[in-house]
């Protein structure tokens, strides 16, 4: 008998439409179901029905169906109830809630991975950029070998007994710095093989001096690249001009394409040594998709599409009539992409891509991405941030390479270490909230003043990215049956 005392439907199953299905997504188990008609609506009825504080009994049930003028037998409704007890005991659906519990660290920050600004400049002007255009609110420069030095001293120090750690080059544009990427990453491998340590390097770049020697460094190296571009050539030079505002277009997407030709086998989940192409959608490219679209069929088969953070009265925001249209797009590059996975084609849609049968544990679902406490950013001078998003924030300055032991602020490191998933009211009864880990902080902290209150927006864009992600899911076991 399916036992439903002191379950909430809502918060741990999830039934929604997408495409031709039905579908099921059980939160705590992780299982995946397509649903009839008639199931679907049961779970729907029993969830509306708890909702109103009623329990759903199958007369209860019946009643309710009747009301919304669907077809109701008690005879059907106790075979698919009897359906759902035996999932249910199997594990797959209305699974047990995961208890809740609070992280456990190490009183000493473990840190595994940094983001090196090695350039607070750019030779971009793009209209949405966070960092002020590459400058982060201060004064345009470059990180100096010395700095970066002991960034990398720092992060091999501060991992303690991790044998790997990562360093991303970042700016502005890391490439103005070159000579210096190139001297840190020779200076990283010595140090960490003293240690008996390995770094993964990362670079991300506009790709303006993404010339052939630096691909070819890159290749050597095994350095993983972040790729920023847009989609269509009158949105990327929209928002992504050079300072006398000519579009950039025409000269990094030969380059793109170039480095994407490299890298023919990189994750889709950015591990190893990979790239993708990053681009950014905003109000003035609600139908993003056709970007997508335009990126795939110029080569770039790795893609992340992230929308827009920025303040409600810039042009570029979105409007809350946005956001059907943005949703329609989500929709409509669900069904091309799997049109393109039916023809052969090889490709991934960062957001599209999720691990029903793995991925990350409980703790890091729950947690995030470690912001301030397992990463930290270091500016040009030395500063030490929770991430790149909050690098020039004095409020947020966690310490310095240059105090004479470098640490991290505690009250800092406590306040991140908090923001998590059973720390934000919004996020305890959401059904994807072990998917999002409660979002982004930089994007909560600012538009709540908050870490603890969530991006509403956001929140909406990640459920909806999910919807479809787990669709294409079920769909491509079709496809592959064997997979």
């Amino acid at each position: 008998m399916l036992n439903l005392d002191g379950y909430q439907i809502g918060k741990n199953v999830h039934v929604y439409h997408q495409g031709d299905l039905n579908v099921a997504y059980d939160i705590n188990s992780g299982s995946l179901h397509v649903l009839d008609d008639l199931s679907f609506d049961l779970i729907k009825t029993m969830e509306e029905l708890q909702r109103k504080g009623k329990t759903p009994s199958t007369q209860e049930i019946c009643s309710s169906l009747q009301d919304q003028g669907k077809r109701c037998s008690e005879e059907e409704l106790n075979e698919i109830l009897d359906e759902f007890a035996q999932l249910q005991e199997e594990g797959a659906l209305f699974s047990a809630e995961a208890e809740e519990w609070n992280p456990v660290y190490p009183e000493r920050p473990i840190i595994k991975a940094i983001c090196l600004h090695v350039a607070h400049d750019c030779n971009l002007r793009c209209k949405y950029c966070f960092a002020g255009t590459g400058a982060f609110g201060g004064d345009r420069g470059l990180m100096t070998l010395e700095t970066g030095k002991k960034g990398i001293d720092f992060v091999l120090e501060a991992s303690g007994h991790r044998n790997h750690v990562e360093v991303d080059f970042f700016g502005g544009e890391p490439l103005l710095n070159f000579q210096v990427v190139k001297d840190l990453v020779a200076y990283g491998r010595e140090a960490a093989a003293k240690r008996g340590k390995t770094i993964k390097f990362t670079l991300t770049t506009n790709a303006v001096l993404l010339t052939e020697e630096v691909q070819r460094f890159l290749e050597k190296e095994d350095i993983s690249v972040v790729l920023s571009i847009d989609g269509r050539p009158e949105v990327h030079d929209r928002m992504r001009p050079y300072a006398s505002g000519k579009g950039s277009y025409e000269q990094v997407i030969p380059r793109i394409q170039q480095f994407a030709e490299k890298r023919p086998d990189s994750s889709p989940y950015a591990v190893g040594t990979y790239y993708y192409a990053r681009g950014t959608y905003t109000h003035f490219n609600l139908d993003f998709d056709k970007d997508v679209d335009h990126l795939l069929d110029l080569g770039v088969k790795q893609i992340s599409l992230e929308p827009v953070v920025a303040a409600p009265d810039q042009p570029y925001a979105f409007q809350e009539e946005d956001i059907p249209e943005i949703m329609k797009s989500y929709d409509r590059l669900g069904e091309d992409l799997l049109e393109r996975r039916k023809k052969g084609e090889d490709f991934s849609f960062f957001h599209f891509n999720v691990a029903l049968d793995g991925g990350p544990c409980l703790p890091k679902r729950l947690t995030g991405c470690g912001a301030g406490h397992e990463y930290v950013a270091i500016s040009p001078e030395g500063d030490l941030y929770p991430c790149h998003q909050f690098v020039g924030q004095e409020e947020f300055k966690m310490g310095s390479l240059w105090d004479e032991k470098p640490g991290l602020d505690n009250a800092l490191v406590q306040s991140f270490r908090n923001a998590h998933v059973y720390s934000k009211a919004s996020c305890r009864e959401c059904w994807a909230r072990f998917s999002c880990s409660g979002g982004c902080h930089a994007a909560n902290h600012a538009f709540s003043g908050n870490l603890n209150e969530v991006y509403t927006l956001g929140c909406e864009f990640q459920k909806k990215r999910l919807e479809v992600a787990l669709y294409l899911n079920i769909k491509e076991r079709k496809l592959n049956p064997k997979n």
